[in-house]
């Protein structure tokens, strides 16, 4: 089976049309999508690369890009959303938690339902207890761990193996060592796990 590493960090909004969508994309081509939550901040704030912050003009366009693909992809997000959001490393720390038991993948599509359709914001009450507890889990002792220094620690080991891949923004897909940036190359990177090359 075909494998991609999907990289991703809660706190990016184009992360929402990867994350929404990619249950009914590893279904439709069996691929085994491993979901890889780091830190995108802090990568970009080491390599002075923030995106939106004070360009007004970028960010409308950004809310204008998403919509438009979220309707081709048949999503419907109230936008903008609340943007940025304060607490991303919490809100990866427990996606992280998760991942490794099995839930994370639920917890990490109900946050960004929350967020970008229900206006409640990405690392923060009550999206964090809300999306926990619909992933089964109960969420006083699922927090508590994410804030511990275990979580903390794994997070950062996360966001320094990204870095080492040559990832620099979220989402990104990765195939054997080639990175394919943005919702936008999910495409690219499905084309280069299958005949490793893009069609």
């Amino acid at each position: 089976m075909a494998r991609i590493d999907f990289w991703f960090s809660i706190g990016s909004t184009y992360s929402y049309l990867s994350v929404m969508r990619l249950g009914q994309v590893a279904a439709e081509t069996g691929i085994d999508f491993v979901w890889r939550p780091f830190n995108v901040r802090a990568i970009m704030v080491a390599q002075n690369n923030i995106p939106f912050a004070n360009k007004p003009v970028k960010t409308a366009y950004m809310w204008r890009d998403i919509a438009r693909r979220a309707g081709k992809y048949g999503l419907a997000p109230r936008l903008p959303a609340p943007y940025p959001i304060a607490d991303l490393p919490l809100a990866n720390q427990v996606a992280l938690i998760g991942m490794r038991e099995g839930w994370g993948s639920a917890y990490v599509r109900e946050t960004y339902r929350l967020w970008f359709e229900e206006g409640e914001v990405a690392g923060a009450e009550p999206n964090l207890s809300r999306a926990i507890a619909a992933a089964g889990q109960e969420p006083e002792g699922v927090l508590a761990r994410a804030a511990g220094e275990e979580a903390v620690a794994a997070l950062a080991q996360e966001t320094e193996r990204a870095m080492a891949l040559g990832i620099f923004g979220s989402p990104s897909f990765v195939v054997d060592g080639e990175v394919f940036w943005g919702d936008d190359r999910l495409d690219d990177a499905i084309s280069w796990a299958r005949d490793g090359r893009v069609r």
